[in-house]
């Protein structure tokens, strides 16, 4: 009888223990990008400099006028800070939404349809994923012109493949359920048998995959700044880390660290907080996850 109750008490402790890892994962990282957002939404509160305004002298230590600084030109560093916070959470939804829309249509209609369109469907991705995707991304990017809804695009157009081949899994395994074999003898049509059944069930794998394609974005987005290809009239984290990497006196003087510093602890802080978010979200979606980390944890 102890035995018993030790074991079950071992039990429910190890599942509320994987229950309070996985939301703490999730809470945590939604706690991280909600601060980006807030942070995004107040930028006209909490600053009053235009991104690239002449606000002070160069190169000036941070102060309570300057919080962060300035950089080579006068520039205020944090108002770019602040700033290039709205321009990672654009590229973020624009570009996560637009590899989303794109891969979650095709994985669909492949997984649905089965036959000719799937075999056609995926030879199309399997050569969208043979292709060189960061010179094709440049080069798109450079003819197209490196605006911030152009570089959306472009990713949107290049990244797909991977949410495509998850969606079309997903959609061929539910295609032998029983419930749906039965919608389907009974007449359901494909949108109502798509809404019904099939969407719901991929439906938060469709949300890790939109985390991931907007946390890849913005790694995107900042290389692409970083490399001097970015939206000119934008300022963005990878534009503040190129601007300072160009000032040749940066490591000669403290500027780094109010320069430098704070634009690569805001990426890696917000890679982060969409990387914990599309845990939690992948770990709802994929039990056996959750299963298997509370199996290592124990």
């Amino acid at each position: 009888m102890t035995i018993v109750s030790a074991t079950a008490t071992a039990s429910r402790a190890g599942s509320a223990g994987g229950i309070r890892r996985r939301l703490d994962s999730l809470t945590v990282g939604l706690a991280i990008v909600g601060l980006f957002v807030v942070v995004a939404l107040l930028a006209p509160v909490l600053t009053t400099y235009r991104a690239f305004e002449l606000a002070g002298r160069p190169i000036e230590p941070p102060s309570v006028e300057f919080p962060l600084g300035t950089n080579g030109v006068g520039n205020d560093i944090f108002t770019q800070l602040v700033l290039g916070t709205r321009s990672s959470l654009l590229i973020a939804l624009l570009a996560g939404l637009g590899t989303l829309l794109v891969g979650a249509t095709i994985g669909l209609l492949s997984g649905w349809r089965g036959g000719v369109v799937d075999v056609v469907l995926m030879r199309v991705t399997d050569i969208v994923l043979a292709l060189p995707r960061l010179p094709l991304l440049i080069l798109m990017g450079v003819y197209l012109g490196p605006t911030l809804l152009n570089t959306a695009l472009v990713i949107s157009l290049v990244f797909w493949p991977p949410s495509a081949r998850v969606v079309r899994s997903q959609v061929l395994s539910l295609r032998g359920r029983a419930h749906l074999t039965a919608s389907l003898g009974f007449g359901a049509g494909t949108w109502y048998s798509l809404r019904r059944h099939v969407i719901p069930e991929v439906g938060l794998i469709l949300i890790a995959s939109l985390i991931a394609s907007a946390g890849r974005a913005v790694m995107l987005e900042a290389g692409l700044a970083f490399l001097g290809l970015g939206d000119p009239s934008r300022v963005s984290w990878g534009r503040i880390l190129r601007d300072a990497l160009d000032f040749q006196a940066l490591f000669f003087t403290d500027a780094w660290s109010w320069w430098l510093v704070p634009p690569i602890v805001a990426l890696s802080l917000f890679l982060l907080g969409l990387t914990l978010v599309g845990i939690g979200f992948e770990r709802r979606a994929n039990p056996r996850l959750s299963r298997h980390s509370e199996g290592t944890a124990r």
